[in-house]
C-alpha cells in the first residue's frame, strides 16, 4: 500500500507474479487446442468425409484448407463449375432447338461470361453448404499449406503456428498437369481450371487431350457454337469405354462441331497476341483463339515434405496406400485424387470415409473397387462392368441387350431422344457384367443396373428387370426393354 498525492491510499498494480498465472492458464488452453486425434489435410470430398465420419464417431478433428473457402478443387474448378456450366449450355440448346420457345421468341446466342456466370452459383451455394457442416460439427480449420516437420507434426507454410495428431489424413487432391515447355502464363493458353476465368468469347478452340476432362469441354464448346480441334494420342476417343458408347461419342461431337485428330501428338506451341498455334508430331500446324490443355493431372503433395516421413509420391505426385487407405507411415493415410485411381469425386467421398474408418472404425473400412464412370459430355456416357472386347478377350459367352432413348416415352416427352441403355449379361447364367448408358441423365441410369449387379448369386440376373414394375413413362423402363431385347435372343 502507498500513500497517493491527496494522502489517499492507494492500492499498487498487480504484481508480475499475479499477473503470470493467468497467462500461464491460458497457454495450457491453448496447447490443449493444437493437437487431435486426427488432422485432415485438404477440404475437397474425400477430406470433409473423412471429417465429418471421425468427428461423429466422437474424435478430435482438424480441417487444414488452402483455399480461402472449402470444398477443394471439386467445388471451386473442377466438378462443380464445369458441370453447371455444362447444364447452362444444355438448357441453351433445348432453347434454341426446341420449337415450343419459338412463341417466345428467336434463337438466342449467349457469350461464354453470361453463361459461365449463371454456373457460378452453384460454386456459392455449395461453399455455403459444407461451410455449415463444418461449424454444425465443430470441426475447426485452419487455413494454410501443411508440412510434415514429423510422423505426429505440420507446420502451416508462412504461419507461425504448429499443430500436432496421432493420425493424419492427406486429401490434397490434385490440380491440372502442367509439362515445363508449355507458357500456362500466356494470355491465350489455358488449363481445367484457369478456363473458367475466360473473358471472351473464341471463334476456335484447340484442346490438347481426349481424356474425359478434354471431352466434356471439347463438347460444351462445340454446343457453344466454336470450331474445336480435339487433340488424341490414341486410334479413338476414351478407349477405355465400350466401342459402341465409343463410337456414339465420335459421332455427336461431330455434330456439334468437334473435328477429333486421331493418333496426333503434341509437339509445341507458338504463342501470339491473338492467337496460338499448335504444332503437332506428324507435322500439322492448327491456329486457334485459344488452347485448353487438358492432359492428366497432378497430385497436390509438393509443399507436404514427404521425404522427412520416408515417404515419396509417384511422377504425378500421388501417394501409395493399402486396401485401408494407409500409407508406409502406419498413422498417415490419404485418400482422394491425390492416390490416383478413380479420380472422381463421388469415390473420394468413399475413399475419405473409408480412411477416417480404418482409423477410428476398422470393421467399416471398405476400399472403393466397384465405380461407375460418369462422363458430362454432351449427351452424357456413363458405365459400369465389363466391356464387349474385354469379355471376347476372356472367352467369356455373353448376349447384348439395347433399349433406344427415342423408342421411350419419357424420352419423347422431353425431347431427349439420342441415347442407349446397353445391357451385357453371361450366356447361361443371366448374370449382368455389364452396363453402358449413352444420353441424357446416363449418370443417374447407370446406378439402377448397379443395384442389381451388387446383388449375390442369382439375385444378379436379367429376369430381375422382367419381375419389376416401372413407373410408366420414366427412363427406368429402359431396363425392361433392354432385358427383353437380350433374353429374346437367348430364348
Amino acid at each position: 500500500m502507498v500513500k497517493g498525492s491527496g494522502g489517499a491510499t492507494v492500492r499498487k498494480k498487480t504484481t508480475a507474479a499475479k499477473t503470470k498465472k493467468p497467462v500461464s492458464k491460458k497457454s495450457s488452453k491453448q496447447l490443449a487446442k493444437e493437437h487431435f486425434d486426427i488432422i485432415v489435410i485438404g477440404a475437397g470430398p474425400a477430406g470433409e468425409a473423412a471429417a465429418m465420419n471421425a468427428k461423429k464417431k466422437g474424435k478430435s478433428v482438424a480441417m487444414i484448407c488452402d483455399l480461402d473457402q472449402v470444398g477443394g478443387s471439386c467445388t471451386h474448378w473442377a466438378t462443380i463449375p464445369s458441370k453447371a456450366l455444362r447444364h447452362a449450355v444444355k438448357e441453351v440448346m433445348a432453347f434454341n432447338t426446341n420449337p415450343l420457345f419459338r412463341d417466345l421468341g428467336d434463337a438466342r446466342k449467349l457469350s461464354f461470361q453470361q453463361i459461365l456466370a449463371h454456373a457460378n452459383r452453384v460454386k456459392y451455394e455449395q461453399v455455403r453448404m459444407r461451410t455449415d457442416f463444418y461449424e454444425r460439427n465443430h470441426v475447426p480449420i485452419y487455413k494454410g499449406r501443411a508440412s510434415f516437420l514429423d510422423a505426429n507434426t505440420i507446420k502451416l507454410l508462412g504461419k507461425r503456428k504448429k499443430l500436432s495428431a496421432d493420425y493424419f489424413i492427406i486429401a490434397t487432391g490434385s490440380r491440372p498437369y502442367r509439362p515445363p515447355d508449355v507458357d500456362f502464363e500466356h494470355p491465350r493458353m489455358f488449363d481445367s481450371d484457369t478456363i473458367l476465368s475466360l473473358d471472351f468469347s473464341p471463334r476456335k478452340v484447340t484442346v490438347i487431350g481426349a481424356g474425359v476432362i478434354g471431352c466434356e469441354y471439347a463438347s460444351i464448346f462445340g454446343a457453344l457454337g466454336y470450331k474445336v480441334e480435339l487433340i488424341n494420342p490414341n486410334a479413338s476417343l476414351l478407349d477405355f469405354l465400350d466401342t459402341e458408347i465409343s463410337d456414339a461419342l465420335a459421332y455427336h461431337l461431330r455434330n456439334l462441331g468437334v473435328r477429333s485428330r486421331h493418333n496426333e501428338r503434341y509437339e509445341r506451341l507458338e504463342y501470339f497476341d491473338d492467337h496460338v498455334i499448335t504444332y503437332l508430331e506428324s507435322g500439322k500446324k492448327i491456329k486457334s483463339d485459344i488452347v485448353l490443355w487438358a492432359n492428366g493431372r497432378a497430385g497436390n503433395t509438393e509443399d507436404l515434405n514427404l521425404s522427412i516421413l520416408g515417404l515419396e509420391a509417384n511422377s504425378r505426385g500421388q501417394l501409395a496406400v493399402d486396401k485401408q487407405y494407409k500409407t508406409a507411415v502406419d498413422n498417415i493415410y490419404a485418400a482422394g485424387d491425390v492416390v490416383g485411381w478413380p479420380s472422381l469425386a463421388g469415390a473420394a467421398y468413399d475413399q475419405g470415409r473409408a480412411a477416417s474408418n480404418a482409423i477410428v472404425a476398422p470393421e467399416q473400412s471398405y476400399p472403393v473397387e466397384e465405380v461407375a464412370t460418369g462422363i458430362y459430355t454432351i449427351p452424357e456416357i456413363s458405365t459400369l462392368g465389363q466391356t464387349e472386347a474385354e469379355l471376347t478377350r476372356k472367352k467369356v459367352p455373353y448376349e447384348v441387350g439395347k433399349a433406344f432413348f427415342k423408342n421411350t416415352a419419357r424420352a419423347q416427352i422431353t425431347g431427349e431422344q439420342v441415347g442407349m441403355l446397353k445391357l451385357i449379361f453371361h450366356f447361361d447364367t443371366l448374370e449382368i457384367l455389364g452396363i453402358h448408358c449413352f444420353g441424357d441423365q446416363a449418370s443417374e441410369i447407370v446406378h439402377i443396373g448397379q443395384a442389381i449387379m451388387r446383388q449375390p448369386g442369382s439375385a444378379n440376373t436379367m429376369k430381375y428387370f422382367l419381375n419389376t414394375t416401372f413407373n410408366y413413362p420414366t427412363m427406368a423402363e429402359a431396363y425392361r426393354t433392354a432385358a427383353l431385347d437380350g433374353l429374346n435372343r437367348v430364348f
